[in-house]
């Protein structure tokens, strides 16, 4: 579609018509998708917790999950969950997830920070 039939796409109302946006929504969603990191077959919600817990964190007062074991994720998170380990976000945030959820993204997170990134 060329600059001159865009202006000239109207929709109904007399406002552009969506058919250009929609004509390059598959090119730019695969464009993003090459440009993302691989983390496919991570578990959901496992990818939020790196921005705040990867190794960026490294010297804040968030702790970096890097080379923790899963089970000791695992029993952190039902520390959070059950009240005895006191927190400013985490206790309200481990109580979203279930148990199965919980070993699920604490078992992608013990994986090799490489290894969460490499192409399936």
């Amino acid at each position: 579609m060329t600059s001159h039939d865009m202006r000239r796409a109207k929709n109904r109302r007399g406002g552009r018509s969506l058919a250009p946006v929609l004509l390059a929504a598959p090119g730019l969603l695969a464009a993003l998708l090459a440009s993302a990191p691989a983390w496919a077959d991570a578990a959901p919600g496992a990818t939020a917790c790196t921005g705040c817990h990867g190794p960026a964190a490294l010297g804040s007062a968030i702790p970096s999950l890097d080379g923790h074991a899963a089970d000791e994720i695992v029993t952190q998170m039902h520390a959070f969950r059950s009240g005895e380990r006191k927190a400013t976000v985490m206790d309200r945030i481990a109580r979203g997830f279930t148990e199965e959820e919980t070993r699920a993204i604490a078992e992608w997170l013990a994986k090799p920070e490489a290894a969460r990134h490499a192409q399936p």
